[in-house]
């Protein structure tokens, strides 16, 4: 699959700087270690990634929106709040329902925002946009997005919101990208999630308990991808660690039965993890993605995962993708 870097061969218009804008706005293209990853202006958004000239994420054209918010990243929730209501100090917090299939406030506020280019090299760049206080939140945050490539093309990303109001802030972050593996169709990959327990949400995707993973749900040992359909947060995450006991990294793998192999990595900074397999995605007949998260949804009305930053201070979450081709 070719991977469009730009908005050249597009009839957008030049904007008021004289450069080309697209529905995404501009794109950042990094380069490193055989690795191109595409970021956009919209939503600190992760376009295209590919390693050695293999395709490692679903993408979309520079002038499209973001197919089933493909690659967008999160802020100041994750996922979904109920009715988008809310409580804050006793008093009824209303959010604009942006999910009306289902009646919630879904993935931020961010997701139609232009991210400011803070910094860039030729393997990294940091953009950063602002959420004014409104209704249904009324606060004062800037969320930091700094993506780079390391010497072996592997993929991290730094999410931080920064509060600048003068009252504590709540939060959960997240992003949300597809994997691929190349041409492989998606649902002849193996799916490895090692977490033992899920989230169990009710027919509006709002969590009401959980409990321990088992059976169909039971991803630990890998599913084939074509026999599923899910839209479900795990956690109780299995977090290696390293030979001295220190925290390590969680990954969530898409396999082929021959080694290859994608995944999604995430710190101890985003103790859930949302899997979304889907057979609705354009052109796929599965897709999955695959999304870290400091909390699930609904978190700002259960608590669950839920943090609060204080004045003039800042909170972060690390992940990234990784390969093996």
């Amino acid at each position: 699959m070719a991977i469009s870097s730009g908005t050249s061969g597009t009839s957008v218009p030049p904007g008021p700087s004289g450069a080309r804008r697209a529905a995404t706005g501009r794109q950042h293209e990094l380069r490193h270690g055989g690795a191109v990853a595409v970021v956009t202006e919209l939503a600190a958004a992760l376009r295209a990634y590919s390693r050695d000239g293999v395709v490692l994420t679903e993408t979309f054209g520079d002038d499209e929106i973001p197919p089933g918010a493909t690659g967008i990243t999160l802020a100041p929730w994750a996922n979904r709040v109920e009715d988008g209501r809310w409580m804050l100090d006793g008093a009824v917090q209303q959010l604009d329902i942006t999910e009306p299939k289902r009646g919630h406030a879904s993935h931020g506020l961010l997701r139609n925002a232009g991210y400011e280019l803070l910094g860039r090299t030729e393997a990294s760049v940091s953009l950063e946009a602002v959420a004014f206080p409104q209704h249904g939140y009324p606060f004062l945050v800037r969320h930091r997005v700094d993506y780079a490539l390391d010497a072996e093309g592997g993929l991290s990303v730094t999410q931080t919101l920064t509060n600048d109001s003068s009252a504590p802030a709540p939060y959960v972050l997240g992003a949300h990208p597809y994997l691929r593996l190349g041409d492989t169709p998606t649902e002849q990959l193996l799916l490895t999630v090692p977490a033992g327990t899920r989230l169990v949400a009710d027919d509006r995707l709002i969590p009401r308990a959980s409990e321990p993973v088992e059976g169909e749900w039971d991803l630990r040992g890998g599913r084939a991808v074509g026999g599923l359909s899910l839209d479900s947060a795990f956690t109780q995450l299995d977090f290696a660690h390293d030979g001295a006991g220190a925290p390590g990294v969680f990954r969530a793998t898409l396999s082929t039965e021959d080694g290859r192999s994608v995944w999604l990595w995430q710190d101890d900074s985003c103790p859930y993890v949302h899997v979304f397999v889907t057979d609705t995605f354009p052109g796929r007949l599965k897709a999955v993605a695959l999304e870290p998260m400091t909390g699930p949804a609904n978190a700002f009305n259960s608590g669950d995962g839920l943090g609060w930053i204080a004045p003039g201070e800042s909170a972060s979450m690390r992940w990234g993708i990784g390969s093996i081709l």
